[in-house]
């Protein structure tokens, strides 16, 4: 068990909720679980400790309270080693809006906020303040934490975050790109820098984290200059299930031509479009590479117009970065699809990027590392880390010994 400080980082989602125990200067995890399926019938809760893997099924409808509640008191205080050593609860938050530019120690200005941004991201910021209300009845002494997705782009300039509408949907109604995923952007980002030897604030990017949702960064000098999830994480790469970039004309054609509503509208763009609405088989990348595999051509016209959109996004961020020190894969697809970056890097050659076949087939499973040949534009393979990014940003918020405990750091 560990003997130095660690923090309980909870990331909550509409359905499940993520826990670990991390030591915030290492990253190593002394427990990881998950409580799934929340909500609905038959929920279940996983986790492992010490190299033991556990599951236990929970009762119908079961909450993210009773996750936390069943953390405490069936895994955390039988083993007190690991209960008394915990510094900190850090809350993943998926929308900040405009308020937080960094982590913050939560307190009911800050519970008020997340709230005021949860019709920005409906599935995610109300599961949060349930898990940050039962963290704080659970955890009474212990400081709580928020990190935001949305944080890290709040650097981006006005003209890459202002759309093309009047004015005053901005000024009055905060309708703007915000960004998602910043926290991932924000770990690869240092990590590069690391690998390049070179300093965080003197590093260019282009980030692309790919998973069931996808997005890509351009991050100049440290700092997020552009990102392509929007107002909400619907706009962008093609993703699992969301259409990412169409034309708005289509949303009123639906409508007028075939009597679409509202939420028929929503409902296509963002669960039944991207890869599963192009293939018609499934959002699975792995999945789909193996059916395309088998001679299944939606499976591959999936993959195509995946591989393509990214390829463009990552030449249109060339533009506000003008030097790129590194193109970096992270996410579940970018961290084990060579298909996918093999693709990608492609469609690239003419900006300079040469694939290493070899290298690339070998970055899988957390490997780590370049993927193109020694005389081609760098790309590389990182695992990304959110866990150790929120654990690290909760420890240096904790009061006492540590810097930053102040509530000025919200912005």
């Amino acid at each position: 068990m560990p003997t130095a400080s660690q923090v309980l980082v909870l990331n909550c989602g509409s359905s499940s909720l993520k826990f670990a125990v991390i030591d915030p200067k290492s990253g190593v995890e002394a427990l990881t679980g998950i409580g799934d399926g929340l909500g609905q019938s038959e929920p279940v809760m996983s986790w492992q400790v010490q190299g033991d893997k556990h599951t236990v099924s929970l009762p119908d409808k079961a909450s993210h309270t009773t996750v936390i509640q069943f953390l405490v008191d069936e895994i955390l205080h039988p083993r007190p080693q690991l209960l008394h050593c915990l510094v900190a609860v850090g809350h993943r938050v998926v929308h900040g809006g405009e308020k937080f530019s960094r982590s913050v120690l939560i307190d009911g200005e800050v519970t008020d906020a997340i709230r005021d941004c949860a019709t920005l991201a409906p599935l995610h910021n109300p599961p949060a303040l349930l898990g940050i209300e039962a963290a704080r009845k659970a955890f009474p002494a212990l400081a709580q934490v928020a990190v935001f997705d949305t944080a890290f782009h709040q650097s981006m300039p006005r003209h890459a975050f202002i759309y093309a509408l009047p004015y005053n949907l901005y000024r009055d109604h905060g309708i703007r790109r915000y960004g998602m995923h910043g926290t991932s952007h924000r770990y690869v980002t240092e990590r590069t820098a690391e690998l390049l030897n070179l300093p965080v604030d003197g590093v260019n990017v282009i980030s692309a984290h790919l998973g069931n949702g996808a997005s890509i960064t351009a991050i100049h000098n440290g700092r997020s200059v552009d990102t392509s999830m929007g107002l909400t994480p619907l706009e962008g790469l093609v993703m699992g299930t969301r259409s990412g970039d169409v034309d708005p004309g289509i949303l009123m054609h639906l409508g007028c031509r075939f009597d679409y509503s509202l939420k028929e509208v929503n409902d296509l763009l963002n669960r039944k479009s991207g890869l599963l609405g192009i293939s018609e088989l499934s959002n699975d990348c792995r999945a789909l590479e193996k059916a395309a595999g088998d001679g299944h051509q939606g499976a591959w016209l999936a993959l195509d117009i995946f591989s393509y959109r990214l390829a463009k996004y990552i030449a249109a961020y060339h533009a506000p970065l003008k030097q790129v020190d590194a193109l970096v894969f992270t996410g579940g697809i970018g961290e084990n699809s060579s298909l996918i970056r093999g693709k990608v890097l492609d469609h690239l050659e003419g900006l300079g990027f040469q694939v290493d076949p070899e290298r690339n087939l070998q970055m899988r499973s957390g490997a780590e590392g370049t993927i193109t040949r020694a005389d081609s534009a760098l790309a590389l393979v990182i695992p990304t880390n959110e866990e150790w990014v929120i654990a690290r940003d909760a420890a240096n918020l904790v009061p006492g010994d540590h810097q930053n405990h102040n509530g000025g750091n919200r912005e």
